[in-house]
């Protein structure tokens, strides 16, 4: 009896013990099972779930008595397992199986995941995939053992779902509670940033964007001897059977290769997919270049197609300038090498370059753009790709969406040629681990991202590495924290009236579910962003006082966010520092002109402002912090006058507020400083950001000047920036992960060189030194998986086929089809009607114009600050709205035709004409509208706009 009913339940084993959970069905198991085995069943729960529903579903296909089966589906629907229910009693699990790609990808990233969420915030809207008891536990566990604990068990719950939508339900609960860092791990879609930067400005925001910053090798001549012409031996020689002792070094291009790179380059000289690891100033350049010369050599005249990629532009100019160096001064001058960067891919098809060059050197955005546009039938026209700074081979960065691409290609075996993979990095320490076996399982994915099998370290050659390679001494600096700061206790009652003020307005609380946001901290800034974005998109039925309490409630926010940013910049810097940064603020919202709520906003400061300046004159208390760096620094010059210093920081203001504190202090003004930043974000206003030509000006006197002895640096400056050579590196509360700690110590290069942390947070130095311990675990996790080979490829392969279904899965789910209806552009920040979407047109597939003149009555224009072509583009103006002033995008001339509105669409909202419900889009991609391609008899006649 039920025999059919058993075979079926044997079959559908795995889904079943994968969902179920013994204990929610105890009811059925105490009708049918004997106490004992019960008993049995619910204590093996308390160590593995999935071995104790084992168990049940053995006990349950043993069962002969009649209704047992009847009375599992009932106990089942009761339990609220609705999904199993179905699937059982149907005998059609595939709702279960499409469940699988997105229960691995939380899997995969859940050592992460349970670190960015607040459980009990989250569960309150997974109330439809979460059952009550389950809900409960969670709430229960976070209470007792705290969040990460609580976000575990909530994890466990979701992996064992069998509601269909639980994915999508857990993602809009993570935009709910704006824990954007956990939404953006499982976003399983590789998808490409918009294709070619956007003629419209898109500045970094540097209070809210997170950017690692990585350092580089010193310019090849710094790392490489010549020798004379008798000692010359090519790579193409030695590759032939040329030997040596293991002293000797070899040479190529007239430039002499030390035994530990020859050791690194092995692997990638006999063809194999490699990625090279080793210390930051090792020379892992020259290294790629002697990849890059025997590649060459190996290959047939003219076959070899040679691709180097860097992440930045500074970067790429770097590495270009020594590709171009090096393979002038070799014999063979027939080496065809050309660099591309920013927009220059857009002035000649990729196919033309490929075909008319041996190298290329290029950021990766241009690369994937050319395969977008079918410029390029595939990776298969090159035979070297070099992926330099590797370990940003993860999510959607252009390395890994052109990694997929390759994946793609070599798994559904079609059979085309793909080219040598080299990666080059200073650690494969990526992700969060707490232990080695999670970081073997981190480094095994970056490998199956560049589908690499060999990891190449130097063993044989250590003593040499390490004469060459200086690894400076690191030392924690923890300060006391000030005892008492009357700035603080104004700025404080500042801010709590502004909000009191706002709440008048409207009910700001309602906006956000950030809660427990102090004021001074990043949590009160991330606040201010979720109700700037709610706020964009709020709607009344009086359309009038819908836009007066937008824009006052963007008003209420600025302010609110500048008072924030005083208060870090003063606990980090001096009350004169905070000071001057409220003031630059005050002074530039006074000359743009106000409004009645900015005037009531700028009188809270006025107030104050008398007494701010009194305390700025004789702060009652020195910063302990400066106090103890100037200690620092005094000793390093006292002991060394030829010190050089970089001194890195956590915001731009706090750069500029040191740069000031430097030059103000009598024993440390003749560092005579340099500022290394961000371009900014102009929607903050107090102080700008760096261009290229100002950055290379700035290390340019760092390193040949004896002017400048200290480089002040934030982590957003750029990625990848080459900064000189010192022996001395200072972090000033600037802690990163384990890659940013080695990168960063290598700055320090000279023999005798130290590193030291300075902060009063005891949480970032125990974060640092726990770096310096999972260091220790990353050498060991790499030694383990070289030694342990089988294994690690074990690894690799399941980790890329998973990818692949998970790929595969998403580029199965059709793509919403835009709508063709009317819809209203409005200014974000007032509701200000800019145009309508029917008037929009797309050109190069990334800039969107408004054909509809009319649209220059409603904006202000002015001059931009940096005019220039950008393509067939050239900007001429920026343009701002009318009533609010919000940054709407530029003006530029296209194929001669002048004055052509450029929006961005981050600053509008969409208004549906018929439903009048409001969306915001922060890319052009993900608006649900359908918008045609540019044609010059589109444009409107209409006005030339105003002009300030």
């Amino acid at each position: 009896m039920y025999e059919l009913e058993k075979g079926n339940l044997k079959r559908f084993n795995d889904y079943i013990v994968h969902t179920l959970r013994p204990s929610y069905v105890k009811g059925f198991m105490t009708s049918y099972l004997q106490t004992e085995v019960v008993e049995r069943i619910l204590s093996e729960e308390k160590s593995s779930v999935t071995s104790a529903a084992q168990m049940l579903l053995q006990e349950i296909c043993e069962l002969e008595e009649k209704g047992w089966f009847q009375a599992f589906l009932d106990e089942l629907r009761e339990g609220d397992y609705t999904g199993l229910y179905q699937a059982i009693r149907e005998w059609d699990f595939q709702h279960l199986e499409r469940m699988r790609p997105f229960k691995m990808l939380l899997e995969r990233v859940e050592a992460s995941f349970t670190k960015q969420i607040k459980p009990v915030e989250v569960v309150d809207h997974l109330s439809e995939c979460i059952i009550d008891r389950e809900r409960e536990e969670i709430r229960a566990i976070s209470e007792q053992k705290g969040h990460i604990a609580g976000s575990e068990k909530l994890t466990e719950c979701l992996k064992r779902s069998d509601k269909s939508n639980w994915f999508k339900l857990l993602k809009l609960a993570l935009h709910a509670c704006n824990f954007t860092l956990a939404l953006e791990l499982l976003d399983p879609d590789p998808g490409t940033p918009d294709s070619g930067k956007a003629v419209e400005d898109s500045d970094v925001n540097e209070e809210t964007t997170t950017v690692c910053f990585e350092f580089r090798e010193d310019p090849v001549n710094s790392l490489v001897e010549s020798m004379n012409e008798r000692d010359f031996m090519t790579f193409h020689d030695e590759a032939a059977g040329g030997s040596g002792g293991k002293d000797d070094c070899k040479t190529f291009g007239g430039r002499k290769l030390r035994s530990y790179q020859r050791e690194l380059a092995g692997p990638a000289f006999e063809g194999k997919n490699t990625i090279i690891c080793a210390p930051t100033g090792c020379g892992k350049t020259i290294v790629a270049l002697a990849i890059c010369d025997h590649h060459l050599k190996t290959k047939p005249p003219q076959t070899a197609k040679i691709v180097f990629m860097a992440t930045k532009v500074d970067v790429y100019e770097q590495q270009y300038q020594l590709f171009q160096d090096h393979f002038s001064n070799i014999d063979d001058g027939d080496i065809r090498i050309t660099g591309l960067c920013g927009d220059m891919g857009e002035q000649i098809s990729m196919d033309v370059i490929v075909e008319n060059h041996d190298i290329i050197v290029l950021t990766p955005q241009i690369l994937v753009n050319a395969l977008k546009r079918k410029e390029l039938p595939s990776l298969s026209v090159f035979t070297l790709l070099i992926f330099d700074e590797c370990h940003n081979t993860t999510g959607k960065h252009p390395y890994n969406i052109l990694m997929a691409n390759y994946l793609d290609a070599k798994l559904i075996e079609r059979n085309e040629p793909l080219p040598q993979i080299v990666g080059l990095t200073a650690s494969v320490g990526i992700g969060s681990f707490k232990n080695q076996p999670q970081a073997e399982s981190n480094i095994c994915q970056l490998c199956a991202n560049l589908d690499v099998r060999v990891i190449s370290t130097v063993k044989e050659n250590k003593e040499e590495l390490m004469s060459f390679v200086n690894m400076p001494e690191k030392e924690f600096v923890e300060v006391r924290k000030r005892t008492s700061d009357p700035f603080i206790a104004i700025i404080h009652n500042i801010m709590s009236n502004i909000e009191a003020l706002a709440r008048k307005v409207y009910d700001i609380d309602s906006l956000s579910n950030i809660q427990n946001r102090d004021y001074g901290t990043q949590k009160y800034e991330q606040w201010i962003v979720d109700v700037q974005k709610r706020c964009k998109v709020l709607q009344l039925e009086d359309k009038q006082r819908e836009s007066q309490v937008c824009r006052a409630l963007f008003n209420f926010t600025e302010h609110l966010r500048k008072y924030n940013d005083a208060l870090i910049i003063n606990e980090d810097a001096r009350t004169k520092d905070a000071l001057d940064y409220l003031e630059v603020f005050f002074n530039q919202v006074r000359n743009a002109g106000f409004d009645e709520t900015e005037r009531k906003l700028t009188e809270y400061f006025d107030v104050q402002h008398p007494h701010l300046v009194q305390l700025s004159r004789r702060e009652p208390q020195e910063n302990p912090k400066l106090k103890e760096l100037k200690f620092i620094l005094d000793e390093e010059y006292r002991n060394n006058d030829q010190t050089r210093t970089v001194l890195f920081v956590r915001t731009r203001a706090l750069a500029d507020a040191m740069k000031n504190w430097i030059e103000e202090t009598d024993s440390l003004k003749f560092l005579k400083p340099g500022v290394l930043i961000g371009r900014g974000r102009k929607s903050h206003l107090t102080g700008s950001g760096m261009t290229q030509t100002s950055k290379k000006g700035v290390l340019e006197s760092f390193k040949s000047s004896n002017q400048s002895k200290i480089l002040i640096a934030t982590s957003v400056a750029d990625e990848g920036i080459d900064i000189p050579q010192c022996n001395l590196v200072l972090m000033y509360e600037y802690v990163g992960n384990v890659v940013k700690m080695i990168q960063v110590r290598g700055r320090g290069r000279a023999e005798g060189s130290r590193c030291f942390l300075i902060s009063d947070k005891k949480e970032y130095i125990e974060k640092e030194r726990l770096n310096l311990h999972r260091e220790k675990i990353v050498e060991k996790a790499i030694a383990t998986l070289q030694n342990s080979r089988k294994s690690m490829l074990a690894k690799i392969d399941a980790f890329q086929k998973e990818d692949k279904m998970i790929r595969d899965h998403v580029n199965s789910t059709p793509e919403k089809p835009r709508t063709h209806g009317s819809f209203e552009l409005l200014c974000s920040k007032c509701k200000e009607f800019a145009c309508f979407s029917d008037d929009l047109r797309v050109v190069q597939e990334s800039h969107h114009i408004v054909v509809d003149r009319t649209i220059l009555e409603r904006c202000v224009q002015k001059p931009h600050r940096n005019p220039r072509g950008y393509g067939n583009f050239e900007k001429k103006m920026k343009m701002y709205c009318r009533q609010c002033q919000q940054d709407w995008g530029i003006i530029a001339s296209y194929m001669n035709i002048d004055d052509l509105p450029v929006i961005k669409i981050e600053s509008f909202v969409v208004k549906n004409c018929v439903t009048n419900q409001q969306q915001y889009f922060r890319k052009w991609k993900h608006v649900t509208f359908a918008m045609k391609e540019f044609e010059i008899t589109d444009i409107h006649p209409g006005t030339s706009g105003p002009t300030e």
